[in-house]
């Protein structure tokens, strides 16, 4: 029975989705930035080609050359100052040290995940209220206004007649206005 209760609890949790949409938010969020970017590139290249093709030969051999004779001495410092004694207990701490490195990653990976999350969760709010917004503004567009009674004498006979085809008009454009204020006050509420 636990099984199916696991199940059911994974099934209906809404966080996976959450985590989806926030993805997609912040991936949309950030390509809204590319062409910013892009320009920047634009501007800065000449300046850097030029600099580029300023940069004496030579002057980089150089400075490669300092840098591997700096990691050549560095290796073999290391080397030298291996002790095979101790190579065990190193071998045994860094393994120690990496287990608790890899579960703090896997605590902030947790936590960037409740974060995107919980930002798709407020990404959906906002898309659930635009789209609350929309439909009241349509469904004020589509519904025709209300027009003054004309006399009390024609809505007397109106209902005299009671006629079956004329109620149920009556009662879905009742409904119609009902909705259209809970989708104005559901609206307002989520602001």
């Amino acid at each position: 029975m636990a099984i199916a209760d696991d199940l059911k609890k994974t099934l209906t949790d809404p966080t996976p989705l959450y985590f989806a949409a926030g993805t997609a938010d912040l991936a949309v969020q950030q390509a809204k930035k590319v062409p910013g970017l892009i320009e920047q590139l634009r501007a800065e290249a000449p300046a850097r080609i030029e600099a580029v093709k300023n940069t004496d030969p030579k002057i980089v051999q150089e400075k490669a050359r300092e840098a591997q004779e700096a990691v050549t001495a560095k290796f073999a410092e290391v080397l030298t100052a291996i002790d095979p004694k101790k190579l065990g207990e190193t071998a045994q701490d860094l393994a120690l040290r990496g287990v608790g490195v890899a579960a703090e990653y896997a605590v902030r990976a947790k936590e960037t995940y409740d974060k995107v999350a919980e930002h798709g969760e407020q990404a959906v709010r906002t898309w659930r209220g635009e789209v609350s917004e929309e439909i009241v503004d349509i469904a004020v567009a589509v519904e025709p206004k209300q027009e003054p009674a004309e006399a009390p004498a024609a809505d007397a006979s109106a209902e005299a007649a009671g006629s079956d085809e004329e109620k149920p008009a009556a009662r879905k454009a009742a409904v119609r206005r009902n909705n259209t204020k809970k989708a104005a006050a559901m609206a307002g509420d989520e602001s």
